[in-house]
């Protein structure tokens, strides 16, 4: 499956994938009113990007991860904040202890790699009445180095037979997440919705190592992914001095636990 790709290289996925604004942790912590040492369930945390900032703001953690390579830089990253803690398994099959439940359960850009038919009513089951279900989701959007992601798509047209002609990113005002499961399950409440934006500059090889992280790239052929990251290389190197600046959007949503 593809969900098992990240596994493969957790140090490169540690250092290249960024973390999330400072303004979604607070507005994350903050929005469920989470009590002092409040206990958070956190749904396949990769390598701690959201986990790290939650345990440095005091709440115990329990966080469980697919990829035990992944789970154990978590806990390596997790080593200052003994309050938060890592199980190894795939959350579809996991159970929080009898009579336990959490005030916040949240999964960060990993929602999508979760059996649909289970993810909402398993997360909603852990949290206690009045608990918040929160999704934070990361879009790829127009800005930033605009003029390098338009030539990149000559590289990808090139090298991934599967990339659409003339594809474009979209305007982050017209970027939205589906919130059709939470919207239909009778025990959250109205489900909310806050935007946070963030550019980060790239190097090229800082830039072609989160490239090395996206599934659809990891999934190519060995000779088509070396095409790829050499093209883009160079494009970066020859036309754009060495850096590019990409940005992305993340979508902070949210429900609270409405029934018993």
């Amino acid at each position: 499956m593809l969900r098992d790709v990240f596994d493969e290289d957790a140090e490169l996925y540690d250092r290249a994938r960024p973390g999330y604004p400072p303004a979604l942790v607070e507005a994350l912590i903050t929005g469920a009113g989470l009590s002092p040492a409040g206990h958070v369930l956190e749904v396949g945390p990769g390598t701690g990007q959201l986990t790290v900032p939650l345990a440095r703001a005091g709440l115990r953690i329990t966080a469980v991860e697919l990829g035990p390579s992944l789970a154990a830089v978590t806990r390596r990253n997790l080593l200052p904040f003994p309050d938060a803690r890592v199980e190894v398994g795939a959350f579809e099959g996991w159970s929080p202890p009898p009579g336990h439940r959490f005030e916040l359960a949240v999964c960060a850009t990993a929602f999508h790699w979760i059996d649909p038919a289970v993810r909402v009513p398993r997360m909603t089951a852990a949290l206690a009445p009045g608990g918040t279900l929160a999704l934070v989701t990361t879009h790829h959007v127009a800005g930033g180095s605009a003029d390098f992601f338009a030539r990149a798509q000559r590289c990808y047209e090139r090298w991934d037979p599967d990339t659409p002609p003339d594809l474009r990113l979209s305007d982050e005002t017209t970027v939205t997440s589906d919130t059709t499961e939470l919207d239909a399950s009778d025990r959250l409440g109205p489900v909310g919705i806050r935007c946070f934006p963030q550019e980060i500059t790239y190097t090229t090889e800082a830039y072609l190592d989160v490239l090395r992280t996206y599934s659809n790239h990891r999934a190519l052929p060995a000779p088509a992914l070396r095409g790829l990251l050499d093209c883009i290389a160079e494009l970066i190197e020859n036309r754009h001095g060495g850096s590019v600046t990409k940005r992305y959007m993340h979508e902070l949503i949210t429900a609270r636990r409405v029934t018993p």
